[in-house]
Order: structure tokens, then sequence, then C-alpha cells
């Protein structure tokens, strides 16, 4: 099931994707969803950020590949992990702004965790994917120079527009083994699939679990592979999960 929001003539509600229509719910997508009775075009609406998250949490350098890339030393104990504003969180087709205190800014294709249910502790006979909501696209961009400089990641990956998340939230998906891509003017610049990932997602739920309560509307972005680059004003850059969709926006 592909879940989303969507703007339709000023009016915000939620739904989901069935061929070519929107499936219109009473609620938001945490809820019930139960069924408004009423299907609207898909290309006549306006797919938004999927929800507003709680709390954005990051994996960094879960791809051995991508730690190497920037001179790092890939983590082989445990997830290191940081936080990411939800201020930063845009729709598809929203501009992604230059700060002009960086002078690079690279994008970082991701897949999204949404979880679904409360989670704190998870038992070791429970499986971690059943808190789970779905799955989404996530840009997790970042100011490269400012990251290195702070050393740590809060300012780096903490703009405004630095969290492209969408177009839906993808119910059914398997996260063990799908394609991660990113394309900047239709030039492929990241892709690889998750089982590559140091740390997959029932391991990474079940760490963050033990660390904080993980609420229903929490986003995890789980890693970039390797091919990280600049973002110049002007282009326009792509994240693609396979089974989920493609997320797009312009760079100013």
């Amino acid at each position: 099931m592909k879940l989303c929001r969507f703007d339709y003539q000023g009016k915000i509600s939620c739904g989901r994707i069935k061929g070519g229509v929107v499936e219109v719910f009473r609620g938001d997508l945490l809820g019930d969803k139960d069924p408004a009775g009423v299907t609207l075009p898909l290309a006549e609406v306006r797919l938004l950020a999927p929800l507003l998250p709680g709390k954005i949490i990051g994996i960094g350098r879960n791809y051995a590949a991508h730690a190497r890339e920037l001179g790092n030393v890939p983590p082989d104990e445990e997830p290191l992990i940081f936080l990411k504003p939800p201020s930063a969180v845009i729709s598809p087709g929203d501009t992604i702004i230059l700060p002009a205190v960086s002078k690079r800014v690279d994008h970082e294709a991701e897949l999204g965790v949404i979880i679904g249910r409360t989670a704190r502790n998870i038992p070791g006979d429970d499986d971690p994917l059943r808190y789970v909501l779905g799955y989404s696209c996530v840009n997790d961009v970042t100011a490269r120079d400012l990251q290195k400089k702070d050393v740590q990641f809060t300012r780096g990956k903490g703009f405004d527009t630095f969290c492209p998340f969408g177009p839906v939230i993808e119910t059914e998906l398997d996260p063990t083994n799908v394609m991660v891509a990113a394309r900047v003017n239709g030039e492929v610049r990241q892709q690889a699939r998750t089982r590559e990932m140091i740390f997959p997602v029932r391991q990474l739920i079940r760490f963050l679990a033990g660390i904080m309560t993980l609420l229903p509307g929490d986003l995890i972005a789980t890693g970039t592979p390797a091919g990280v680059g600049p973002l110049a004003s002007g282009d326009v850059v792509e994240v693609e999960v396979e089974g989920v969709g493609l997320l797009s926006n312009p760079v100013r």
C-alpha cells in the first residue's frame, strides 16, 4: 500500500494511491485510515512529505564504501547516530536552499523508515519490523564543510530544506535488499543495495529503541551509499528507492 499526504485545491488530506487515483482517508496516516468514500485523480493532487516526523534519526557511515570515501573508518560495533530537526523536512518538488555559510552541500540518498508503533527496549524474540509503518525516500542533505569543521553533525545537517522526504510511504516493502540511488540532472551519482548496509534495518530499530522511545511518525534515515557529491544552484536532485518511488527536488 502506498500511503500519501497531499494538497488538493488548497486542502491537505491523506490517503492511499491505487492505480491512477488517490483514495482519501478521514484521518491521518498514523490513525485508522478509514476511507472517506472519495477518490481523486492522482494527476490533480500535489504530493507532500508523507508526514511531519516527531524526530528524525540519522545513521552515519552505514555503508562501508561511503565511510571510506570521506576518509572515515566504518563502524563495526554499533551504529553512529545523530538527530536532524523536523524543520528541515520539505516535500517532493520543494526547493533545497544552499546556505551562504557553506561552500559545499552534498546529496545523500537514503532509505527512510517510518515508525508506526511505540517501541522501547524491544525483546530479543520480537521482530523490530513489526513497529514499522512503512518506507520512503529521504535525501539527507549535508553541508559537508560545516560537518567537518564542527565535528558533530547538527549544523551541517540541520538547515531548513535539508531533509526532502517522500513521495509516499510504502507499507509492504522488504527493506533487506532494495536499490537506493541518487541522480543529479539525470546523471547517476549513488547506487547501492540495502544488503550492503553495515547495520540492517532490524538491527537499527532494536539499537535505537534501546536508547530512546520510538514514537509513531518518527523517521529513521538509514545511511547513504558511496558517491555523495556537491549540489549547485540550478541542479535537480533525485532520490529513488526501489519499490517506493522517486523523490525529486530543485536546488537554489
